[in-house]
């Protein structure tokens, strides 16, 4: 299994997951062409792409969906967020279904794809589990307010963790933002703060190696030194060090 991330932040989200000889898009929220330019530079051919996965409509996770009607590329996405999802051809379109309350895995040749509630303001965003028949497995957790203990259970696992580390809360409080949009940022469904991650992270890693991309940091609200460091200290009481136990890469920009 293999990750590239594209793109990471609020000018933009697109991950690369290589799994099972196939590839798949997490998210396209740049333009069509930065992200063919970005996928050659990683060795992949934008017409291998097997499916594009969306976690949710906003623009930053959607803008390059274009490229999918260029490719002929299939675009899944919940049935709420098709919505508010414009510009994809009709034959393009699939929705990830549910059963039982639960969303159904999407089988893709030898690659698994696992949807799962996370809690956003958007109609029904999701985070995906990524598994391959070699027992290789990706979890990706982009814009959420908070995290359950269903989500932890899907992201159980996982030998990759993409996972939003969007603010500091006194960073929030100190910025120049109107008072609602810090209310959004904090609430349930708004962002991870580098404390929930920390929490999620704490509960997931078991020291195996795992491969943590802490994603989506705030420009404003944010540092990746803050983010990196919350992150290092509670996975240090878990008795687990950076480089021994598992690996850390703090991604910026788009």
């Amino acid at each position: 299994m293999k990750v590239d991330i594209l793109a990471s932040g609020s000018a933009g989200n697109c991950v690369a997951v290589t799994a099972g000889g196939k590839t798949i898009l997490i998210d396209a929220g740049v333009a069509k062409t930065k992200i063919e330019k970005r996928l050659l530079e990683v060795g992949i051919r934008p017409d291998h792409i097997a499916a594009i996965m969306i976690t949710h409509a906003h623009n930053d996770h959607t803008k390059g969906l274009p490229l999918a009607n260029k490719f002929r590329i299939p675009v899944w996405a919940t049935e709420g967020e098709w919505q508010k999802i414009s510009g994809v051809d009709e034959d393009l379109r699939c929705t990830a279904e549910t059963r039982w309350g639960k969303y159904e895995m999407i089988e893709l040749g030898g690659v698994h794809v696992y949807p799962f509630e996370t809690f956003h303001d958007a109609r029904e965003p999701v985070g995906y589990a990524i598994e391959d028949d070699e027992g290789g497995r990706c979890c990706v957790v982009f814009d959420t307010g908070k995290w359950t203990e269903e989500m932890l259970e899907m992201m159980e696992g996982s030998h990759y963790v993409l996972i939003e580390a969007n603010h500091d809360p006194d960073l929030v409080e100190m910025c120049n933002r109107p008072d609602s949009i810090k209310a959004r940022i904090l609430s349930d469904i708004g962002h991870l703060s580098n404390q929930q991650t920390a929490e999620v992270l704490k509960r997931l890693i078991r020291g195996r190696g795992e491969r943590i991309y802490l994603t989506h940091l705030s420009g404003e609200n944010n540092t990746p030194q803050l983010a990196e460091m919350t992150v290092r200290m509670a996975l240090r009481q878990r008795g687990f060090e950076e480089g021994k136990h598992y690996h850390l890469e703090v991604v910026t920009g788009a």
